[in-house]
């Protein structure tokens, strides 16, 4: 399988990285990138050297878009028409497929995604919609490249794909803003900034890696911390006294909420 990008920013090059790591050949591998810096970081890094958007695009199985999206109708919209058997995904956060599928001449095998930064460093999660003229062959071979980067999760409504944006796209925000807020409480309580950024760091890691390869519901894992009358059952009463959960909820509503205004920003004429 010949896989083609459009666009060799951090995105892109998580993934090339993981597929090299998984088997990928890098002959395999064609980046269209604008930008000399770029180029020349692929080159080194990965041993990808850089070719023109079009034939990119006529030589791709799979052709995965990672550009901004403020900019990807006019990268589109003068791409020659895809081989009917390519497969388009896309990386663009808000940008609807049916758009997507437009901008190509009506190409009818687009995938939209929502990946996450934690890609960065194998870690993440991608949510997916696909098209109907998207086959079962295409989802395979979606799937198996975002794998490379970590696990995805399919969705039956493009609306939903919002949601990811609100939960998983914009969630390591979420979670950066606890980790500063667990930090600035250990400076209050007496710790160096080395010391207070290492516990905060390693709780949250801890506990996410614990919680994963536990496979229990979150409530329980919590219940199991949480002795009745000790320290965590008073810290985790205050957290729900000044309201942590409608806070998530506020900040994931707000979010989705943005998603939709994007994608009717970026998909108008």
């Amino acid at each position: 399988m010949k896989i083609g990008f459009i666009g060799g920013g951090n995105m892109a090059g998580a993934m090339i990285g993981g597929m090299l790591k998984q088997g990928y050949a890098a002959e395999e591998i064609g980046v269209a990138e604008p930008h000399e810096e770029r180029r020349h970081w692929l080159a080194r890094e990965f041993g990808i050297f850089t070719e023109a958007a079009a034939n990119v695009v006529l030589g791709s199985d799979l052709l995965i878009l990672a550009v901004k999206p403020q900019v990807l109708r006019a990268v589109l919209t003068p791409l020659p028409r895809l081989p009917a058997t390519s497969c388009v995904l896309s990386i663009a956060a808000g940008v609807r497929a049916g758009d997507i599928a437009r901008w190509l001449q009506d190409h009818a095998a687009v995938v939209r995604a929502m990946p996450n930064t934690p890609a960065l460093v194998g870690a993440g999660i991608t949510g997916l919609f696909a098209l109907p003229g998207v086959s079962t062959e295409q989802k395979a071979r979606v799937e198996q490249a975002l794998k490379t980067v970590g696990q995805v999760v399919w969705v039956a409504e493009e609306s939903m794909i919002d949601a990811v944006t609100a939960i998983s796209g914009s969630g390591p925000a979420y979670i950066f803003l606890f980790i500063e807020a667990l930090e600035a409480a250990a400076l209050e309580l007496g710790f160096s900034a080395d010391a207070a950024r290492t516990l905060a760091l390693h709780t949250v890691y801890g506990s996410a890696a614990l919680a994963v390869q536990d496979g229990s519901d979150p409530a329980v894992l919590r219940a199991r911390v949480t002795s009745k009358g000790g320290t965590t059952e008073r810290g985790v009463a205050a957290l729900e006294e000044h309201g942590v959960r409608q806070a998530v909820l506020a900040a994931a509503c707000a979010a989705a909420a943005r998603a939709r205004e994007l994608g009717d920003l970026l998909g108008a004429e």
